[in-house]
């Protein structure tokens, strides 16, 4: 998945040429998972057609402030598509667009947006070769990003003036890949390998009998999810869950039982710098596994369990400068059952649920946490959604490790 997914961009269309490729850009953009919507210059529609670019975009596209067939029509409120947006993409911009972004005229609903952003705007110039080169036009690229705009360079190329040199928009695969790489550049945790597990484990009793707990692994998917988006190449390791994976920066590992999980979870460690260690492992598994399905013969059935490797805590033993998180789901003493398995394991931060608070505990789309470091500091949250939660520990790790 990439880190455009989700993210709400607003492509400006000006009145170039190059405004056929906006119908590309706009593919892509989708393609990616983005939601894009489109406000138009009104001389670029001679180029390219609102039809096309709403059908892509599936969404209105803008090129007023009013519905130019209906007087009386709600205007289109340029600061609410500021706002909206996660990113600005102007392509192409011609001169004349350029050189009213530099001094701030505004005549026309685009160059409105673009005054009214708080978003990172980026622009990719497309005119002829000597247009390009124009003294004028070199103040204004200066200007432009001296107010923290991000140029896309033009290709060299054939021009529509026959000519051949610098002015050709970059085409639309390189504009989204530098915009993509960008974004990464700005993410706290790029190049930072996360290791994180989550879901049950089964320990089998026989071939169709399982001990398990009520564990949905949201919680661990939603750490993944959150990680991934803020740059991190994240390995993930589950037992059994319905949940789906679709982000490239995630290698999803399967496992079911708490053996499996103890030797994935010790192959992959050595080569992260952060783990969190979601997964509600089982802490007891039966000595041993019928072959065949145990008939009910007997009015009661003795399984003699032994106890299961402790991953977190032999992780903490080997741990060097990692960084290792656990969690603690407790149901009376919380808070000093979960200092005392923060020492004890040798941990950096623990995660403390309580089953008695409303909204935390299994299978809910909501927890409410206390997070407890090394060094004794407590930071209590409200309930949240689990990606908020997911994005509040990551937060946390982020502000202790100074990334």
């Amino acid at each position: 998945m990439s880190v455009l997914s989700g993210k709400n961009i607003l492509l400006g269309v000006t009145a170039g040429i190059a405004a056929y490729k906006s119908a590309f850009l706009v593919r892509l953009f989708v393609k990616k998972g983005a939601n894009v919507k489109v406000v138009m210059t009104p001389s670029s529609k001679e180029f390219v057609t609102p039809l096309t670019l709403s059908t892509l975009s599936k969404n209105e596209v803008y090129s007023s402030f009013t519905k130019e067939d209906n007087e009386n029509a709600q205007w289109n409120n340029h600061v609410e598509l500021a706002l909206w947006a996660d990113l600005i993409l102007i392509a192409p911009a011609t001169a004349n667009t350029l050189s009213k972004m530099a001094n701030g005229t505004c005549d026309n609903l685009l160059l409105a947006v673009y005054l009214s952003a708080k978003c990172p705007v980026y622009y990719a110039p497309a005119m002829d070769l000597d247009m390009y080169k124009h003294p004028s036009t070199l103040i204004y690229f200066e200007k432009l990003n001296e107010f923290g705009n991000i140029q896309i360079p033009a290709d060299f190329g054939e021009l529509a003036s026959g000519l051949e040199g610098q002015g050709r928009m970059a085409a639309p695969e390189k504009i989204i890949s530098l915009v993509e790489n960008n974004i990464l550049d700005g993410l706290p945790l790029k190049n930072k390998n996360i290791l994180i597990t989550a879901g049950p484990t089964h320990e089998a009793i026989d071939p169709v009998r399982f001990i398990g707990n009520h564990s949905s692994g949201k919680t661990g998917y939603a750490i993944a999810e959150v990680a991934a988006n803020l740059g991190a190449q994240v390995t993930l390791i589950s037992g059994p869950v319905s949940l789906k994976i679709n982000n490239d920066a995630i290698n999803l590992i399967s496992v079911t039982s708490a053996n499996e999980m103890f030797k994935a979870t010790h192959h992959y460690f050595k080569n992260c710098e952060i783990a969190i260690l979601s997964a509600a492992v089982a802490d007891f598994a039966p000595s041993k596994v019928a072959l065949h399905k145990i008939k009910k013969k007997e009015e009661t059935l003795t399984i003699q369990l032994n106890k299961t490797k402790d991953i977190l805590a032999s992780l903490g033993e080997i741990k060097s400068n990692k960084y290792l998180v656990g969690f603690a789901l407790e149901t009376q003493n919380e808070l000093e059952n979960a200092k005392t398995k923060l020492n004890k394991k040798n941990l950096d931060l623990i995660v403390l649920n309580s089953l008695n608070d409303k909204g935390a505990g299994f299978k809910l789309d909501t927890n409410k946490i206390t997070l407890i470091s090394k060094d004794n500091k407590i930071a209590t949250f409200k309930v949240k959604t689990k990606k908020e939660v997911a994005n509040d520990i990551l937060q946390h790790i982020i502000k202790e490790l100074h990334v």
